[in-house]
């Protein structure tokens, strides 16, 4: 695509970042089949070639207004459009780029702005735990919407005390631990019987993920910082890698190298931050060798939904299934639309419920489908976001495929 950048954007980072992106799409609009907002509404401003004329136009000088900053923002960043273009665009970082410039030129609504500002201030802020939990005390009276984003209480499990030679960095995440706590035990006793010990940096805290994509991208980039700063004795003490189970943050850390790779005091450090990062699925072929005859498995049919920032944020399919299937588990992904968006996108459910919501039925109805004419008796996600959000839905059990493979184990060890 030629694009002809207007003088202020012209030798600047964004500018000749933007338009390296931009010279690599051919218009051949495959992307568009598979953009879950375009299948939805039917507009091309809502699919991923047309947000990028919207972007380009704004690259070579034209005035973004109001309508092209609500087509940037009904974008889910679900990178579905990233798997299927055969050129390569790197769609997300073109959209990280284009709404930052947007958001620079085109100001919100009061009550817009008060709203990202409450989510980008509040999620990762240590005042969500006991906000969450006085949610969940009072979830009985809440009204249909906000109980919705209130999970159930569930008990947080055990976490191992055991030393092992072998140690792993883990990031607990910032909502994960009071909305679904005994997904980060389990994933610690799981690695616990493979012999490796998870250990958690205490100053870590949020990926960076949802400050940087409501476009509060220097906020984000400090917690990126932060992050690699309480990390770092501990790679340098020799952890063997950094292990996340939401993939949600799993992405966001994985282009901490990227973000940060024009920051002198960190570009080093970040991109051996993403090296080392791991979505949990990636370790299960060793956790596979070293569990195989201490897991009982099950004959309950269960249904995975692979995240969007798993399958195409880091481009990881099939491994869910493949192991937990060598384990003695019935899991499969639905054959009907398994590549689409749940809806969860992190806040955008918040920001965008209609759409949100749409998506969530779409996809709960064809996980029903997964075995046919039976109902699969519980489905397994990879993400809190999507966990929660299919969970809104549904009477049938959602939980983290590590959650089913712990208790496996536990049952077997009992």
């Amino acid at each position: 695509m030629q694009t002809q950048l207007s003088a202020q954007y012209q030798g600047t980072p964004d500018g000749l970042a933007a338009e390296a992106i931009l010279r690599k799409c051919v218009h051949c609009g495959f992307c568009t089949a598979t953009c879950p907002t375009y299948q939805l509404l039917g507009d091309e401003l809502d699919g991923p070639r047309g947000r990028i004329y919207l972007m380009k136009q704004v690259l070579e000088g034209a005035t973004p207004t109001r309508k092209t900053q609500m087509h940037l923002d009904r974008c889910l960043t679900c990178r579905n459009c990233e798997t299927t273009c055969p050129s390569g665009v790197q769609y997300g970082h073109l959209l990280d780029i284009g709404r930052k410039l947007v958001d620079a030129q085109v100001p919100r609504p009061a009550g817009e702005r008060a709203l990202r500002w409450a989510l980008k201030e509040g999620l990762p802020s240590p005042l969500f735990a006991p906000a969450m939990g006085m949610g969940q005390l009072m979830r009985p009276l809440l009204p249909h919407a906000l109980k919705n984003k209130v999970p159930a209480k569930q008990p947080a499990g055990v976490t191992p005390t055991r030393q092992h030679t072998r140690k792993v960095l883990v990031l607990e995440g910032c909502v994960q631990p009071s909305m679904s706590p005994n997904i980060n035990s389990a994933t610690a006793r799981v690695f616990d019987a493979a012999g490796i010990q998870c250990v958690v940096a205490s100053k870590a805290g949020c990926c960076g993920a949802v400050k940087f994509h409501l476009n509060d991208q220097d906020g984000g980039i400090a917690e990126m910082r932060a992050n690699i700063d309480a990390w770092w004795p501990h790679i340098q003490a020799g952890a063997e890698g950094i292990v996340i189970n939401a993939s949600g943050c799993g992405v966001t850390v994985k282009d901490y190298g990227h973000i940060l790779r024009d920051d002198p005091a960190y570009a080093t450090r970040a991109a051996r931050v993403s090296e080392l990062s791991k979505d949990v699925s990636e370790w299960l072929p060793e956790l596979t060798a070293k569990l195989k005859g201490k897991v009982a498995g099950s004959a309950s049919k269960i249904a995975f939904h692979p995240p969007c920032s798993m399958q195409h944020g880091m481009q990881l399919r099939g491994g869910v299934e493949k192991y937990m299937g060598e384990l003695g588990f019935n899991v499969k992904t639905t054959g009907c639309e398994a590549h689409l968006c749940c809806g969860s996108a992190g806040t955008y459910s918040v920001l965008n419920p209609k759409i949100s919501y749409a998506l969530r039925d779409r996809k709960l109805g064809n996980l029903a489908t997964t075995f046919g004419a039976d109902a699969p008796d519980e489905i397994v996600s990879a993400n809190i976001g999507c966990i929660t959000h299919l969970q809104s839905g549904t009477s049938t059990p959602v939980r983290h495929w590590i959650e089913v493979l712990d208790q496996a184990l536990s049952l077997h060890l009992a």
